[in-house]
C-alpha cells in the first residue's frame, strides 16, 4: 500500500517535537521507509525537519538525505558539523556519498573527507569526485564483487564472502586478470555447480556489456535500457575495472533527461523547478517567447503584403489561424516521434524509409483535412476556386511542416544539439512564418492576385 501523509500524522509529529518526545518520534518514524520520511520532512518547516533529522540515527538519516529536496538537504547540512556529515556519509555507498560531498563548499568538502572513518571509503569517494557528474564515472559506485580469473572456485567463494560485506546488492560477479582488467562475468549457477578446484578462467562468461568512465550518462542509460541490465561495469582507459552503475542510478538519469526534454519542448531554456524564484523562471521562459514574438512580427508583414488579396478574397484571412494551428500540430507530432526514436535508439540517423513513411502520413492526413475544408468552404461561401486554393495550400503547408518536423531533430542530433528543442516553439513558430508564405504563394498561383 502506498504511503500517504495525513494531517493527523503531521500534527502528531509537531506535538512530539514541541514536547521533545524523542523516543516517541523514533518509534513513529523508524518503521517508515526512508523515502516516506523524506516526504514527511518536506512537509514540515525547516526547524522541525532538522530536529527530526538529528533525533534519528545516521544509518536511517543517511538514506533520507538522498531523498530530500535540494533546498531542504542544503539547509540541513548547513546545520551539521563536518564530523556529523561524515557520519552520514560513512553509511552511504561511495557514489551517493560523492554526490552529497559535491554539493558542499570547497573548505567544508575537505574537512568532511578528513573526518571519514573508513580510509578506503574516503579514497573511493575522492576518486569519484574527479569525474564529471554527467558521465559514467560520475554515476558509478565502487562497491562491487570481483574475482581473479586465476583463482579456483574455492578461493573465489572465500573472497566473495569478504567483499560482499561492503556491497548492499550483488547484481553481478565480475572477473578480472592480474592487472585488474575486466575479462567477463561469473554465473552464480556455474559457481555453485562447478568443482571447487576448477579455475575461474574455465567457467566465466566472456560476453559482457560495459561502459567507459567518460561515456555520457544518457548513453549508459540507453545501453542498460536496451539490454535490460540491472547493473553495468565501468572501465578506465586501460580497460581496468573501476566501478559499476546500478539501475537505481539510471532511473534518476532517465527521469532527469525526460524532465529536461519536456521543458525544452515547452520552450523553457534551462532546468527549473516550481520553487525557483520569479527571476529564474522568467529567465528560463522569456527567450523563446521573444523569438516567437519576432517571428510573428515577420508573419504580420507577410499578411500586410497580401492586403489586396484579402479585399478580393476575404475568406483567405479567415483560414490563416486554422492553417497555422494545423501546420504547428503536424510539425510537433512529426518531431516528437523522431526525438522519441533518437532517445530510445530505434532511429539513429536519417532514414529514407522512415522519412517516406512520415511524408505519406502527412499526405493522407493533409488530403483528408483539405477535402473536409473544401466541402465546408463550398457550402458556406460558394467560392469554389478560392476553396480549392485554400485546400491545396493546406496540403502543401502540411507536407512542409512534416518535412521540417522530421529533418530538424535529425539535423540537431547530428550536430550534437539536443533534438528536444525541435519539439516545441521552434517548430511551431517556424511553421507559422513559412506556412503563411507558402499559403499565399499557392493561393496566388491559383487565384492570380
Amino acid at each position: 500500500m502506498e504511503f500517504k501523509i495525513t494531517k493527523d500524522l503531521i500534527l502528531e509529529l509537531e506535538q512530539h517535537i514541541v514536547n521533545k518526545n524523542d523516543k516517541e518520534l523514533e518509534a513513529l518514524l523508524n518503521d517508515m521507509h526512508h523515502a516516506d520520511i523524506a516526504e514527511v520532512l518536506d512537509k514540515l518547516d525547516f526547524e522541525e525537519a532538522t530536529y527530526i533529522f538529528k533525533v534519528l540515527d545516521s544509518e536511517k538519516t543517511a538514506e533520507i538525505l538522498l531523498e530530500l529536496e535540494d533546498d531542504l538537504r542544503e539547509n540541513i547540512l548547513s546545520r551539521l558539523s563536518a564530523k556529523e556529515i561524515a557520519e552520514e556519509l560513512d553509511e552511504l555507498d561511495t557514489n551517493d556519498a560523492a554526490d552529497i560531498i559535491a554539493e558542499l563548499s570547497q573548505d567544508l568538502k575537505a574537512e568532511v573527507i578528513s573526518e571519514l572513518q573508513d580510509v578506503e571509503h574516503a579514497k573511493d569517494i575522492v576518486d569519484l569526485l574527479r569525474y564529471d557528474e554527467d558521465t559514467a564515472g560520475g554515476l558509478m559506485g565502487k562497491e562491487l564483487v570481483k574475482v581473479n580469473e586465476n583463482w579456483n572456485v574455492l578461493t573465489c567463494v572465500k573472497e566473495m564472502r569478504i567483499q560482499a560485506e561492503n556491497v548492499s546488492r550483488v547484481h553481478s560477479i565480475y572477473v578480472v586478470d592480474d592487472e585488474n582488467r575486466l575479462k567477463g562475468r561469473l554465473s552464480l549457477k556455474d559457481l555453485l555447480t562447478t568443482s571447487t578446484k576448477t579455475h575461474i578462467s574455465d567457467v566465466y562468461i566472456r560476453k559482457l556489456n560495459w561502459v567507459k568512465v567518460d561515456d555520457k550518462d544518457v548513453e549508459v542509460a540507453r545501453i542498460m535500457q536496451k539490454y535490460d541490465l540491472e547493473a553495468i561495469p565501468v572501465v578506465d582507459e586501460l580497460g581496468r575495472l573501476v566501478g559499476r552503475i546500478t539501475i537505481d542510478d539510471i532511473v534518476d538519469v532517465i527521469k532527469e533527461e525526460a524532465e529536461k526534454d519536456y521543458q525544452l519542448a515547452a520552450g523553457i531554456t534551462q532546468d527549473v523547478e516550481t520553487d525557483d524564484s520569479i527571476l529564474e523562471l522568467t529567465k528560463a521562459r522569456l527567450p523563446w517567447l521573444l523569438i516567437g514574438m519576432v517571428i510573428e512580427v515577420i508573419a504580420s508583414f507577410v499578411l500586410k503584403d497580401n492586403e489586396n488579396a484579402f479585399r478580393r478574397y476575404s475568406t483567405l484571412i479567415i483560414f490563416v489561424p486554422l492553417l497555422s494551428a494545423t501546420a504547428g500540430n503536424i510539425g510537433v507530432q512529426a518531431s516528437a516521434i523522431v526525438v522519441q526514436g533518437l532517445a530510445n535508439g530505434s532511429l539513429k540517423e536519417f532514414s529514407r524509409v522512415y522519412f517516406s513513411k512520415e511524408i505519406a502520413v502527412a499526405m493522407i492526413s493533409g488530403s483528408i483535412i483539405s477535402l473536409l475544408l473544401l466541402g465546408y468552404h463550398s457550402i458556406m461561401y460558394q467560392q469554389y476556386l478560392v476553396g480549392l486554393a485554400i485546400s491545396i495550400s493546406m496540403v502543401v503547408v502540411i507536407l512542409f511542416a512534416a518535412t521540417l518536423g522530421t529533418l530538424v531533430p535529425l539535423f540537431l542530433h547530428k550536430n550534437k544539439i539536443d533534438p528536444a528543442i525541435a519539439t516545441g516553439p521552434f517548430i511551431t513558430t517556424a511553421n507559422d512564418i513559412f506556412g503563411i508564405i507558402l499559403y499565399f504563394a499557392v493561393a496566388k498561383m491559383i487565384l492570380g492576385f
